[in-house]
């Protein structure tokens, strides 16, 4: 009877780290890691043929921009392709699984692949760490029954949207699509809405910058654009930071003469580079 009790009592949740962290912060002077910050905009609208993705491409390292190039847009299929915020090893990783398992799916099957198994894969996938992998994502794809617009956050919970947008940029480029957004847009409407809501994000957001890269996918093919449109150039230097003598005022000079005893020279031969050819 006593084994059965000790048994039950192990199970459970165990909080033996919390209170490790908890002696090393206090005695041992150890700081606790805090969370690093994210930047990105992602966003995507259904039009009248299929659908428009879109991504800015800097990628940030808590305050110091690692790349200014970054791929944010990931191939899943053919006829699919997802955007991707977050860390960016996790929605690397991440798509690359669940676009494995989906060919594995699509020769299993004979079938080009549905959105909504590509939908429900993601969601169980991150539902099972339990919000510990940093993607949140916006899944968008024409299949045989038309198209269709995801958003799945990090825990596994998904929306099913005419529009969307996910990062730390999502509101500016929210307010854009909130504004501009109407059913049935052509493509070039579409595209355009879409580089204005991650150009809206890539000035309002300071973790967004650098391009515009779009995704555009229909029963016709899929066209990936990289960059699609350059939003935030560097400019020119507008002055000079040489200063002429004389304009910071000197107090005080005084100027030290120093012995310098010679012990030995030595004189060395180079030989010269040949730049004949």
């Amino acid at each position: 009877m006593a084994a059965i009790y000790e048994s039950a009592k192990a199970g459970g949740f165990s909080f033996e780290n919390c209170k490790r962290n908890e002696f090393l912060m206090e005695k041992s002077g150890v700081k606790a890691p805090t969370a690093t910050k994210t930047g990105t905009t992602i966003a995507g609208i259904t039009f009248k043929d299929g659908i428009v993705l879109g991504a800015d491409t800097r990628a940030t390292e808590d305050t110091i921009i690692a790349d200014k190039n970054c791929a944010k847009i990931h191939y899943i299929s053919d006829n699919i392709y997802c955007c991707g915020a977050g860390t960016a090893a996790d929605t690397e990783m991440t798509t690359q699984m669940i676009s494995s398992q989906l060919e594995l799916h699509k020769l299993n099957t004979g079938r080009t692949p549905r959105v909504c198994t590509a939908n429900r894969m993601l969601k169980q996938f991150l539902f099972r760490y339990q919000g510990h992998i940093s993607a949140a994502l916006v899944l968008g794809g024409v299949d045989s029954t038309g198209s269709h617009l995801y958003c799945v956050y990090p825990h596994g919970s998904t929306d099913k949207l005419p529009y969307v947008t996910m990062g730390s940029g999502s509101l500016a480029a929210m307010a854009v699509f909130e504004d501009g957004f109407k059913p049935n847009m052509t493509r070039q409407e579409a595209m355009s809405l879409v580089r204005n809501g991650i150009a809206a994000g890539i000035f309002n957001d300071l973790g967004s910058g650098s391009y515009i890269d779009l995704c555009i996918i229909t029963k016709a093919g899929t066209e990936y654009i990289r960059p699609y449109d350059k939003a935030n150039l560097k400019g020119q230097r507008q002055g000079k930071y040489t200063y002429k003598r004389g304009t910071s005022g000197v107090l005080t000079t005084d100027i030290k003469k120093l012995d310098i005893e010679v012990v030995s020279t030595k004189v060395t031969s180079t030989e010269v580079m040949d730049t004949s050819s």
